[in-house]
């Protein structure tokens, strides 16, 4: 059900999302998301990306103001769709990020032409002050952080979890986020998933930074972690 508050986007940022979405070549996605099955997988969720990616960056497009400036970390094609409105709608500049050197160059050669350019480096680079950052479906990557993945879902085996690693992997999470979050500015937006809306509050909470996490919910494709907002307040200097 759509939010009242939401709007459709205009007519070419929807051509442009959809023209992006037709030139992604899929038979690479498929062996760089899958490890098997990836023809199948793309088939499945391939619309299903493009249309709740559109939904998403509708709500986006209500709580961003022109010409700010975006921190997307893990920048994949999810994202896509938001990183077209902001650039191309919205006159705003984004700093993409993806470590998977394979995928970005998938993704900048269906999106040449656009505004914009997803890196192949750490978000932790990026250099000065942000508006909106996005972080979803990140803290909680099997691949990256196994032991807390298995937490956040509910599936942590008391027999072999290991509480060492995941002691290593809240570590590495804290510094990323204090090296991200500390970008942002106030008032702020911070996207992600609801699965790491502990961390995000944690930090900001720590930080004496007051916030307000959104109700709203909205549904993703690939991952299907339910996004959320995360309104920063301007609090006192």
């Amino acid at each position: 059900m759509r939010n009242a508050h939401d709007h459709a986007l205009p007519s070419r940022t929807r051509q442009a999302i959809k023209d992006v979405f037709s030139k992604l070549d899929y038979a690479a996605l498929g062996d760089i998301y899958c490890e098997e099955g990836g023809e199948a997988f793309w088939k499945a969720h391939q619309k299903k990306c493009q249309t709740m990616g559109v939904r998403i960056a509708e709500a986006l497009e209500r709580r961003l103001p022109q010409n700010g400036r975006s921190l997307y970390v893990g920048a994949g094609v999810a994202e896509l769709p938001m990183l077209v409105l902001e650039t191309l709608d919205m006159d705003r500049t984004v700093e993409a990020h993806n470590l998977r050197e394979r995928e970005v160059s998938v993704l900048n050669e269906a999106c040449h032409g656009l505004p914009f350019t997803i890196q192949a480096s750490r978000a932790q680079r990026a250099r000065g002050t942000f508006d909106h950052l996005w972080m979803a479906s990140v803290l909680n990557d099997p691949e990256c952080f196994p032991e807390t993945s298995v937490l956040a879902y509910g599936r942590a085996d008391p027999v072999r979890f290991d509480p060492l690693a995941f002691q290593r992997e809240r570590t590495r999470i804290r510094r990323l986020l204090d090296s991200c979050l500390s970008k942002l500015t106030r008032p702020g937006l911070l996207s992600t998933s609801i699965e790491e809306v502990p961390w995000m509050t944690d930090w900001l909470t720590r930080n004496r930074i007051p916030f307000h996490v959104e109700e709203q919910l909205y549904p993703t494709a690939i991952v299907g972690d339910p996004l959320c907002f995360i309104r920063l307040e301007p609090g006192r200097k």
